[in-house]
């Protein structure tokens, strides 16, 4: 039996050594955050949660090499099959093990979290993702590279002596009794425990510091956990719970703000119309969606002084104090802006396959309604499913990198935004000489990692360097560029344009949900826009609501948003970090975490954190219930085909 078990040492030196690496890694992680990791003052359950799925982690590795060194044992015929089989999928293993560590300290620069959903989805545009690589982080290629090769380069070695090394056949019966103890050893590794359910990240998380929990994981259990989720999508409530839907409708209904006698379709709870409070000739509509661009960068709202252009604007339109988006991704700033869709712990409405034709958008209400429609982009516009999305749901005309006449400047992510602005301008032109009432959206890129911008055109500013304040100088320089000139076009008379961020350019802080990262800045220009600075709490899938009564579009529509224009309406605003759910009311807060109880805080403006409360209250948990039917809508209205135009139903 010993002579049987020791032919499994390779799989236990693998076995070992993953776990020595992982521990590594996760030091030089905690060394590096050890300021909150050691605020928690928690260690056992961080190291005790860490060691479980690390061990899961590997075990799982271990599964399919298990199997086949026990056919090996059994069959000595296949062993000379079955051992280049076990080498190449250890090898792989290890890989993925090494190169995961290896990526997580640029993930966390960015999102403050380990890899997760998020590199997956990246990894689908690897033209886009590979120029920004070897252009904006080169030295982390290149050290990420070597590291994998050293490490890679034992590996093979090791298990290539193994796997050329010669094997007496075993008996039967040994062979198979020490088979089946390893199974059930690796079986109840990968468990990792013996309650109902296998482990999940939820079994060792135990900070409110979303970072620290991460840590607990390793990189390849995390994104190996995200994808599993794709597959759950449809459902939030898997993740937060569930809610009747009669409760549901009910409580995102009365949180509009809409008259409750218009909800009066059948098939569509959410649809109804709101009275427009311009009720002349339907205005024009421009979006432009600023890429990246927090309040932490403009400094009327607290800010650094890097968007003087936009701080101008701030003071010209109906600006927003206390505006928060609802993600962490450009494509969520889509979904909220263009749809007014709520977020979910899903991906954004752009990327889901139910979402492609069919869908709510702006651009399908304004086409409906006799609009020419556009999307205009410096970039390739099949980004993030962006082209087909918008394509299927009412953008009649895309204009994106192959359509900008004669770019000055050509970055890892296409033309610049000075670039993109007078290829704008020149379209909106041409909708005002047709004579058409137009709405067009306008997404910049220049404020993107690696941060590329043409020289001369921001004074103040090292050139030679690629640095995100660089960035956001030359894009907001651009935008007030563009801004200035429509101005003095006839199309400024009759159009509404609307500037906002898509969402904050980092995510970071110690809380479930750090809305301080979520705060951006948005405005509402137009010749008839009156000047004021609003101070209510809104959020992103307002706006939509509030552009089209400042246009005298009086259409329903199924969008839980709130016009603006109202001075009656509760302080409110929702945000999606992850799998966290915040729904923000005035300075209170409910946050729903997976499989978790509903927790409440105190959100304090000035300070920018969250202050737990434990003393909830009859207020705090209506609160909580309105929370949650909002954080479970998006999910049941896209499963159910909720989201549309009356005209839209088959």
């Amino acid at each position: 039996m010993a002579r049987v078990l020791s032919s499994y040492k390779p799989l236990l030196y693998f076995f070992l050594f993953s776990l020595l690496w992982l521990f590594l890694s996760r030091t030089a992680l905690t060394l590096w955050q050890f300021e909150r990791v050691s605020a928690t003052q928690d260690w056992f359950n961080f190291l005790l949660g860490a060691l479980r799925i690390d061990i899961s982690t590997v075990a799982y590795l271990l599964i399919i090499p298990t199997l086949l060194q026990i056919i090996a044992h059994c069959f000595s015929f296949l062993s000379a099959v079955m051992r280049p089989i076990i080498f190449i999928w250890l090898v792989l293993s290890a890989f993925i093990l090494v190169f995961m560590e290896f990526s997580t300290p640029a993930f966390i620069m960015e999102y403050d979290l380990r890899p997760n959903r998020l590199f997956v989805e990246y990894l689908l545009y690897p033209q886009e993702v590979f120029s920004m690589l070897l252009t904006g982080h080169l030295l982390e290629v290149v050290l990420a590279s070597i590291g994998c090769t050293i490490v890679m380069y034992f590996t093979f070695g090791l298990l290539k002596a193994w796997c050329n090394s010669q094997h007496e056949p075993q008996p039967l019966l040994p062979s198979l009794f020490s088979g089946l103890l390893v199974v059930v050893m690796i079986f109840l590794a990968a468990r990792g425990t013996l309650q109902h359910r296998p482990i999940n990240p939820s079994l060792a998380y135990f900070s409110t510091d979303p970072l620290v929990n991460s840590l607990t994981l390793n990189s390849s259990y995390s994104l190996a956990f995200a994808i599993k989720q794709l597959g759950n999508e449809a459902s939030a409530s898997k993740i937060y719970g569930t809610m009747d839907e009669v409760s549901i409708i009910a409580h995102v209904q009365a949180q509009t703000a809409k008259p409750s006698t218009g909800f009066n379709h059948t098939e569509l709870p959410t649809l109804a119309s709101n009275p427009a409070v311009y009720q002349g000739k339907p205005k024009n509509l421009v979006i432009v969606l600023q890429e990246s661009l927090g309040a932490q960068f403009v400094q009327s709202l607290g800010g650094k002084n890097l968007a003087p252009e936009f701080d101008k604007l701030l003071n010209q339109g109906w600006s927003f104090d206390q505006l928060y988006a609802t993600g962490t991704r450009s494509v969520r700033g889509i979904e909220a802006v263009v749809t007014g869709f709520t977020p979910t712990p899903a991906r954004a409405v752009v990327k889901l396959d139910k979402s492609q034709h069919n869908f709510f958008t702006l651009a399908a209400l304004l086409q409906q309604e006799g609009y020419a429609t556009q999307f205009i982009y410096g970039g390739e516009s099949h980004f993030d499913n962006m082209k087909s999305f918008f394509l299927g749901n009412g953008f009649a005309d895309i204009v994106d990198f192959d359509d900008i006449e004669q770019p000055e400047f050509v970055g890892s992510w296409g033309a610049s935004d000075g670039d993109l602005f007078r290829q704008a301008d020149k379209e909106l032109q041409q909708f005002h000489l047709q004579d058409k009432p137009f709405f067009s959206l306008i997404f910049s890129s220049s404020n993107h990692d690696p941060f590329e911008i043409p020289t001369g055109k921001v004074t103040g500013i090292d050139e030679t360097e690629r640095s995100r304040d660089n960035a956001i100088r030359y894009a907001d320089f651009a935008l007030g560029e563009f801004i200035a000139k429509a101005k003095t076009q006839p199309y400024w008379q009759d159009t509404i344009f609307l500037v906002v961020a898509d969402h904050d350019a980092r995510v970071f802080g110690a809380n479930l949900v750090p809305i301080k990262s979520f705060h951006i800045p948005g405005v509402i220009l137009g010749k008839d826009i009156d000047v004021k600075r609003d101070t209510r709490t809104v959020s992103q899938i307002d706006l939509a609501p509030t552009v089209l009564s400042l246009m005298g579009i009086n259409a329903a529509t199924p969008m839980l948003g709130r016009d603006l224009n109202r001075t009656d309406i509760n302080q409110r605003a929702m945000m999606q970090f992850d799998k966290n759910f915040a729904y923000l009311e005035g300075d209170k807060v409910a946050i729903l975490q997976p499989e978790k109880p509903i927790s409440y805080y105190r959100y304090d403006y000035v300070g920018k954190e969250l202050i737990a409360i434990n003393d909830v209250t009859a207020e705090l948990e209506t609160l909580g219930q309105v929370a949650k039917a909002h954080a479970l809508f998006g999910s049941l209205a896209y499963n159910k085909n909720w989201f549309r135009l009356a005209t839209q139903i088959n």
